[in-house]
């Protein structure tokens, strides 16, 4: 299937981006994803389990793409290796339920 293919490639792509010259991380994400797809290999294309699986992956690599960080400590501090996909948000707007307004400072509002 086309779809899971490029679903597959997907998940290679952005575990290089997130896991960028940490050989072992980056290693084991990939084990993991080639044996989550060989273990589905077996579904019929028809089977309604196809499709959940890639959606579950593709899902999978919205997160790995968007919302995961590598750390390197460096003496007392933490350098963080933050890319342009990388989720940006604040403590205000992370805590607030979908669509709520943010005041900042009391005066200003803000969509979420």
């Amino acid at each position: 299937m086309a779809v899971a293919l490029r679903t597959y490639r997907n998940l290679f792509r952005v575990t290089g981006l997130a896991f960028k010259g940490d050989e072992r991380v980056l290693n084991a994400a990939r084990d993991q994803i080639r044996n989550r797809f060989r273990e589905n290999a077996t579904l019929e294309p028809s089977s309604p389990e196809v499709s959940s699986a890639i959606e579950h992956a593709q899902d999978v690599a919205k997160i790995i793409r968007h919302n995961i960080v590598q750390g390197k400590k460096e003496g007392e501090l933490y350098k963080l290796r933050i890319h342009e996909d990388t989720e940006r948000g604040d403590n205000d707007t992370v805590k607030l339920p979908g669509g709520q307004k943010v005041k900042i400072d009391g005066k200003k509002c803000c969509d979420t």
